[in-house]
């Protein structure tokens, strides 16, 4: 039973899919993720490091707030939510608790330090 639930987790990593419900893509594909105006696009930061400059469209809902997940529950949950922080680590928690509340997310791997895209302030 060991053996075939090494083999499939192997198996799942290897094919590309994200064991923990989301997906964590480079620029290019998240960029193409976010030209879609059905995507919403968060930047899970603070309000002073998204206030210096942020992706174009992004609101900000900050993943080390008390009330994310009150802020997030307006999000449209039949609609993809694409993610992004600094350099990838609070995305990745963001990602994980939007999941577990039943959205289909997107996180930028890497954060905005790699995002090669527009910037607003």
């Amino acid at each position: 039973m060991k053996k075939i639930l090494f083999v499939v987790i192997c198996l799942a990593l290897m094919a590309g899919c994200s064991i923990s419900g989301f997906k964590s893509v480079d620029t290019q594909r998240f960029a193409s993720v976010i030209s879609n105006p059905e995507v919403q696009l968060v930047d899970v930061r603070t309000a002073e490091e998204y206030a210096e400059g942020h992706i174009v469209g992004a609101i900000n809902i900050d993943v080390q707030s008390p009330d994310f997940a009150q802020k997030t529950s307006a999000l449209d949950k039949s609609r993809k939510v694409a993610v992004y922080c600094r350099s990838g680590r609070r995305s990745k928690m963001a990602a994980e608790q939007l999941t577990a509340a039943g959205y289909k997310v997107i996180d930028l791997d890497g954060g905005i330090q790699s995002w090669t895209g527009e910037i607003e302030k």
